[in-house]
């Protein structure tokens, strides 16, 4: 299946200033796969080492001599490292903390070699290294479970993806293309973005073997908890795991997901979770200008899924009846997706982070469920699980803010209304003039892209 990191694997190849690249994601997001697919395409061989599977070759790495590890592993693997024809590729790094170190030296001293690296849980080895990062040395690029448009593509529906990619304000969006893609978003909301899953559905069209996947892969997440502490930790990553599978976009109380333990650890259970990819924080922030980030309080988030479909599994709703599957879940669903396609389908080189805001005031609360900068401009963006849905909150933020244009994500055809007004509760204003821009769900990855006048 086709990812659009592809595109980025291809312009790094190409770059004048390479340099060594290491790929962050979770467990199972496609990783191995699409290297070595880039591999086929654009090398004559491919010396591909995996250090979680082989630790005998972590010795190799002691040296830290690029000449010599290479030379060391070429004749081992028996596969020819050239410049410009080899791609290296070192699955799993983060098993050798050395490996990591060495990168800086094949930047430095063996340019010519193409060099990839990949890792699960590069987070946590990262964080607590012991020996210096190669900052400047090397390059890191993210990678998530397939977006909506990925998925498309994968089932063959090309077509839909053009028109989702095609997009503009002043285009026509029929109604019918309108109805079945929001048929396929359902389809995608319980299958999800892991490649497993998905590759499953195109090769048999059925849901019955999905759940399967899904429980295999929450098996493998829960496994690797016992690299991350005691057994006390352990069953703290546990109840967070399964705490945000219920509460995705929720401000966090910690007293609801275990009130037995203290807030520190379950905190410390969160930001483990977050450098493993498993879970993303939207943190919230007082700041309406760029930079989000000025004004961010890390004590305040709430938590969404890595992926749509294993959280749905977790969460115990079933795939069998999909058509029929109406439930209070579904404002969850909605905000989860457009989080999701957020998160993952900006440039695969930066770290998307993502904000919300809240006021907390007596008879007069509010809460933006995303603040999310274009250009150098920041919207509020509202997320409703069908067409209509009230936007007090909205109302508030514009009127307070002084800013002119809001954001709805729903599942009615695109619109932009200019001039509306509605009537706030607010000490020096009751009433507001504002703009709305109105797009349904399954362009929420078109967004940063958007010109928005």
């Amino acid at each position: 299946m086709e990812r659009l990191i592809e595109k980025y694997l291809d312009e790094w190849k190409d770059s004048l200033n390479r340099k060594p690249l290491i790929i962050r994601g979770t467990r199972q997001v496609g990783k191995t796969y699409t290297i070595e697919k880039f591999a086929e395409k654009n090398y004559r061989y491919l010396l591909k080492v995996n250090l979680e599977q082989n630790r005998n070759i972590h010795s190799v790495f002691e040296s830290m001599q690029p000449e010599q590890i290479i030379n060391e592993l070429s004749v081992l693997y028996k596969v020819a490292a050239e410049d410009e024809n080899t791609l290296f590729f070192i699955d799993e790094i983060q098993a050798c903390p050395k490996a990591i170190a060495s990168l800086r030296y094949f930047y430095e001293q063996r340019r010519g070699l193409h060099v990839i690296s990949a890792g699960s849980l590069l987070d946590h080895t990262l964080n607590e290294m012991q020996y210096s990062m190669p900052v400047g040395r090397i390059d890191f690029a993210y990678m998530y479970p397939l977006i909506f448009s990925e998925f498309l593509t994968a089932i063959g529906e090309d077509g839909l993806v053009r028109v989702i990619e095609g997009f503009s304000f002043d285009g026509y969006f029929g109604e019918a293309v309108h109805k079945r893609i929001l048929e396929l978003l359902r389809l995608y909301f319980f299958i999800g973005g892991m490649p497993e899953a998905v590759d499953y559905y195109i090769k048999t069209r059925e849901l019955s073997g999905i759940e399967k996947i899904h429980t295999s892969l929450i098996t493998s997440i829960e496994y690797d908890f016992a690299k991350y502490g005691t057994r006390k930790q352990q069953e703290h990553l546990k109840d967070v795991l399964h705490y945000v599978t219920n509460n995705v976009g929720k401000k966090v109380k910690y007293v609801n997901v275990n009130r037995n333990a203290s807030s520190g650890l379950l905190k410390d259970a969160f930001l483990k979770l977050e450098m493993s990819r498993i879970v993303h924080l939207v943190r919230h922030t007082r700041s309406t200008n760029v930079p989000l980030s000025q004004m961010q309080d890390n004590d305040v988030f709430k938590p969404v899924f890595f992926d749509i479909g294993v959280l749905n599994h977790i969460a115990g709703i079933k795939l069998m009846d999909i058509d029929n599957l109406v439930t209070a879940f579904e404002g969850a669903l909605a905000e989860q997706f457009v989080f999701q396609e957020l998160t993952a389908s900006g440039e695969p080189y930066i770290k998307q982070k993502l904000y919300y805001w809240i006021r907390e005031a007596k008879n007069s609360n509010a809460e933006i469920d995303c603040l999310y900068q274009i250009g150098n401009s920041i919207y509020p963006i509202e997320i409703k699980a069908g067409k209509r849905g009230k936007l007090k909150s909205l109302h508030v933020f514009l009127a307070e803010k002084n800013k002119e244009t809001g954001i709805r994500f729903n599942t009615d055809i695109p619109s932009v209304g200019r001039g509306f007004t509605a009537r706030v509760n607010l000490p020096d204003r009751v009433e507001l003039t504002y703009n709305l821009i109105s797009l349904p769900l399954y362009l929420a990855s078109r967004l940063g892209s958007m010109v928005i006048q």
